[in-house]
């Protein structure tokens, strides 16, 4: 069918105004489609005959896909465009289209019956629906359906022609199914005038439109595209839609993108330090030491609280201070402890998971759902943002809506953070690194755990055990080349042998790593090709850990990562 979808789809219901009506049981209804060929003008002319050569195919204005026909009345001729249909006898069919122009007219002829037609005299400006109904006559099984213009009127467009009803055996026009929404839309380039965009390429896509801030500004065949003309440190809102000869499909989760120039400074989280150190703050007591954020070493520039607790809400999530574990620390002081180390320049962020976080979003309603309750715990306790540190996996697409409905509501000073494992960020295909691609232009820092991980690839191709230098760097080398900005990429390593089961390295080597990877120096057998001197730093679980072990992780990696070219 030409972008009109068989009812058969629908099983034992129909579309009926305003929702779907149940049929009566055991009662079959025949599926109805559309008999018209091309009707959407993606193979220009075919299947059409218009009088007089008064019409075209144009590629703007559409209602949706690629294609649309024009037609120019001139002197006695009303530009009729036509195209004869295979019917069913004694059935009826819904005939309609989208139009624009004055004096549009739209019927069909032959029905057997009582031939039909309508108008519009409009204002020539914007798409309109024209629609009418006819039945056949019991011995029709050819009906011509046309549109004109008036004599003297300028040309008029129309799109998407549809003849719906039982199908009369003479082929209907199946063409491709529509194609998805495009997945992991990101800013991929930024200038004072001009954002370039960047996609997943969609199957069956011939093209795509692409919308700033709701309105469609350019159509590409690649999957991706330049935008120009833009204003200086100005944000702008983006979405791109997948075509085809069956129509226009949905569009992608906004992203947002900000020229450069004019602002004060890159990125869109300045109060966060040019190299930072991450740790994670213990709300709850496992033999660490026990701490107030007022204990937190000054070495740290984001304290990540753990952990967000799940609700029975589908990605909601709420927060519980464990005032008994924590020997009796009250929510009031954890309140002032928080706007104390903003005041000192801190970060104090929720993190969200953990080993046994169990938050899923999975659909639009737990994105909303998460975006609207971490919002509110920002607003109640006064977090600067959150952390992402979902061990069982997430959902790419869902995950990206609800981080960029929060980023909406809290604006561009947001700290956004996430700490995946190893294996989450192998492949820019994962879940994980597809959703830190997805929200490049309000991601912090990735922060991902060098621990707990079997022996993993690294960016050569070459198999690395962690615990050592190589593994640190020529893992982060597969974020820094896989498309994070260095100032995104953070190494995670645990404070002390108790922080983790596995893979805990002493400060020299986090210290040798950041070196490498920065400078070009102190490598092991793996030295990348060119330096990241913008690395944003390191992160360690936990500020517990290393206050249990004489802050020796933060006295010797804080100075490094704070010195980093």
């Amino acid at each position: 069918m030409n972008r009109i979808r068989s009812l058969a789809l629908l099983g034992a219901a129909t579309l009926a105004a305003g929702g779907l009506t149940a049929l009566a049981p055991g009662i079959a209804q025949a599926a109805d489609v559309n008999v018209v060929r091309n009707g959407g003008f993606e193979s220009g002319l075919a299947n059409w005959s218009c009088s007089g050569g008064s019409g075209a195919s144009v590629s703007s204005p559409v209602f949706a896909g690629a294609g649309a026909l024009r037609a120019a009345p001139a002197g006695q001729d009303n530009a009729r465009c036509s195209q004869t249909v295979t019917v069913k006898p004694n059935s009826t069919y819904t005939l309609s289209t989208q139009v624009q122009g004055s004096y549009v007219y739209l019927g069909a002829t032959g029905t057997g019956t009582q031939d039909v037609s309508t108008w519009t005299p409009g204002s020539g400006a914007g798409w309109q629906k024209l629609s009418t109904t006819f039945s056949t006559g019991p011995n029709t099984t050819q009906v011509s359906v046309w549109t004109h213009g008036w004599y003297g009127q300028t040309p008029y467009v129309i799109d998407e022609f549809s003849v719906v009803g039982p199908d009369g055996g003479g082929g209907t026009d199946p063409g491709p199914s529509i194609p998805g929404a495009p997945a992991g839309t990101a800013v991929s380039g930024q200038s004072a005038s001009a954002l370039t965009l960047s996609w997943n390429a969609v199957g069956g896509a011939a093209g795509y439109h692409v919308y700033q801030d709701g309105v469609r500004v350019k159509s590409v065949t690649d999957a991706s595209a330049q935008i120009t003309g833009l204003a200086a440190a100005t944000s702008y809102s983006f979405q791109v839609s997948a075509y085809n000869a069956a129509g226009e499909g949905t569009r992608s989760a906004p992203v947002t993108g900000t020229t450069t120039g004019g602002g004060p400074g890159p990125g869109p989280n300045p109060s966060v330090p040019k190299h930072a150190l991450t740790g994670y703050w213990q709300n709850f007591n496992n033999g660490a030491t026990v701490q107030k954020l007022s204990d937190v070493s000054n070495e740290y520039d984001i304290i990540a609280v753990s952990f967000a607790d799940a609700t029975t809400t589908p990605g909601a999530i709420t927060f519980n201070l464990d005032s008994a574990g924590l020997n009796g620390y009250t929510v009031p002081q954890f309140k002032a402890d928080i706007a104390a180390k903003k005041t000192a320049g801190k970060s104090v962020i929720l993190s969200i998971g953990g080993e046994k976080g169990t938050i899923s979003v999975n659909d639009s309603a737990s994105a909303n759902n998460l975006a609207n309750s971490a919002w509110a715990l920002m607003q109640e306790y006064g977090f600067n943002g959150i952390d992402i540190d979902l061990e069982n996996g997430l959902n790419p697409t869902y995950m990206t809506q609800a981080l960029r409905a929060l980023s909406a509501k809290a604006g561009p000073s947001m700290v956004l953070t996430m700490a995946p494992q190893t294996i989450d960020m192998q492949s820019t295909q994962g879940g994980y690194f597809r959703t830190a691609l997805n929200v490049k232009d309000i991601l912090t820092v990735v922060n991902m755990q060098y621990y707990n991980s079997g022996a993993m690839n690294g960016c050569d191709g070459k198999v690395y055990s962690q615990g050592s230098v190589d593994f640190l760097t020529a893992l982060a080398c597969i974020q820094l080349e896989g498309g994070l900005d260095p100032s995104q990429v953070g190494i995670g390593v645990p404070a002390s042998p108790s922080g983790a089961g596995s893979g805990y390295v002493s400060p020299t080597i986090v210290n040798n790593a950041l070196d490498c990877l920065a400078r070009g120096t102190n490598c092991g057998s793996f030295k990348p090709s060119k330096t990241y001197p913008g690395l944003r730093g390191a992160m360690t679980w936990s500020t517990n850990w290393d206050a249990k072990a004489g802050s020796a992780w933060s006295n010797a990696v804080g100075p490094k990562v704070h010195a980093l070219p």
